[in-house]
């Protein structure tokens, strides 16, 4: 390797063509990452691995795009609120009223829907619920009697398609279509053709009412359950994949950076020490050097996060430790030579401590492999993170890549077809390796004297 100033290592690399598109690329990463911290709730990050939180998703939908690469379109997942809603009193009887409007245009049936809401009322009122549809028929979906309770009480609900009232309700209207509707499920009857029984296209509106009783609806959303969603879809959890995909970028890197930085910093310290101190010293410590080069890293990590911990911080250390032995034996045999120069000579009689020596004169010549060190450590922390959580070792807490993996072949997203579970992930996986890849070539072809022009 080749002692170069650090100003013309920034210059070189630049102007390297490979340098340059791993620069863009590891650009671009830092680039989303910062604007997932900005713009990705906290909320998401945090309620990653609770259910609860991801209920209004669909499961296991595709990205919307796909849509776009189809002949027949596939239902998207719709997440609306009232269109219309508005508090009237014919006579003696106080009502509230809200609907929901959408255009249905897909070529086959949404997943089921669901009514979400929160009542304020006084007294036992009647929730009445009904849709009116493109060819004018109005089927009556809910008609039930609100819990008594006094006033300023608050009443929270799901109505879910699948109620067994509500397609009660349905099969009973029956006779406004041309077959049995009997085995049909609620969305079907809803959203399907009162002749073919094919979905039927155009403006459906739902309506919801409350009756008999002073009080008004808050918080209501009405959700149809479709099959595409979102950029990147969604998994067997409901849970929004590009959600994961954002958290995961920031999580690689914090994971191989951490891991590179802080291996090639104790290799190169731990390097020099051996090769300046020389004799027993150096012996002993290249010795230890040398046991745990030969440590099985992959075995060892398993046993460890079986053992004693998962967390990702904790896996961020084991990597560590693993990391710096072979940036050691280069950095004390670089050592070696430099201690040898007339620059260290006369620090020596100039009666300078040992330390000051080796992180003035010695460490700084080095800064230039390190540099290219750190840009090869990184692909390998990253895709070691990934084998691990894909074994089921890592974090679950955490959205990393590795743990979308995992999930993906837990519930056989590659048997089932679901591809948008697999391949992004894999995809940014390889896109940061690469970027790193690009970066440290490009440095070692400009620090190493055999590969220079």
């Amino acid at each position: 390797m080749s002692s170069i100033p650090t100003a013309q290592l920034w210059r070189e690399l630049t102007g390297s063509r490979m340098g340059l598109t791993g620069l863009l690329i590891l650009s671009g990463l830092v680039a989303l990452s910062l604007l997932t911290l900005a713009a990705v709730p906290y909320d998401t990050f945090r309620e990653w691995t609770n259910p609860n939180s991801w209920l209004e998703y669909p499961k296991s939908a595709v990205p919307v795009w796909v849509n776009l690469l189809l002949v027949e379109d596939i239902p998207e997942h719709m997440i609306l609120t009232p269109a219309h809603s508005e508090n009237v009193a014919p006579s003696a009887i106080p009502t509230y009223s809200e609907a929901f409007a959408l255009d249905y245009t897909y070529d086959d049936f949404p997943g089921g829907f669901i009514y979400e809401y929160t009542a304020e009322y006084t007294g036992s009122p009647l929730l009445e619920m009904s849709v009116t549809r493109p060819d004018g028929l109005q089927l009556e979906l809910v008609s039930a009697a609100l819990p008594s309770a006094p006033a300023g009480t608050l009443h929270s609900e799901k109505i879910f398609s699948t109620d067994a009232q509500l397609h009660k309700n349905l099969v009973l209207q029956s006779g406004m279509f041309a077959y049995d509707t009997v085995g049909l499920s609620s969305e079907r009857i809803v959203f399907g053709d009162a002749d073919s029984g094919q979905p039927l296209k155009g403006r459906y509106v739902f309506i919801v009412g409350m009756y008999g009783a002073e009080g008004s609806i808050s918080d209501s959303t009405l959700i149809i359950d479709g099959k595409a969603f979102g950029m990147v879809g969604t998994d067997e959890m409901r849970r929004d994949l590009a959600v994961g995909l954002l958290w995961g970028t920031p999580m690689a890197l914090f994971i191989g950076l951490a891991v590179a930085i802080g291996s090639v910093a104790a290799g190169l310290i731990y390097g020099v020490y051996a090769g300046y101190r020389g004799g027993i010293t150096e012996e002993s410590m290249m010795r230890l050097n040398d046991i745990v080069y030969a440590l099985p890293a992959l075995p060892f990590l398993i046993i460890l996060a079986v053992t004693l911990s998962n967390s990702i911080f904790v896996m961020v250390g084991f990597l560590m430790i693993f990391g710096w032995v072979g940036i050691a034996k280069v950095s004390r045999s670089m050592a070696l030579q430099i201690k040898t120069r007339g620059y260290v000579e006369a620090a020596q009689l100039m009666g300078q401590k040992n330390r000051v020596i080796m992180f003035r004169h010695i460490i700084p010549q080095l800064l230039p492999y390190a540099f290219a060190s750190v840009a090869i450590s990184v692909p390998a922390a990253i895709t070691t993170e990934a084998g691990l959580s894909f074994l089921g070792l890592g974090d679950p807490a955490f959205p990393t890549w590795g743990t979308i993996l995992y999930d993906a072949n837990t519930f056989g997203a590659a048997a089932r077809g679901l591809w948008w579970w697999i391949v992004p992930p894999g995809m940014m996986i390889a896109l940061t390796g690469l970027a790193f890849v690009f970066i440290g070539n490009a440095m070692d072809a400009i620090v190493n004297p055999r590969l220079r022009r």
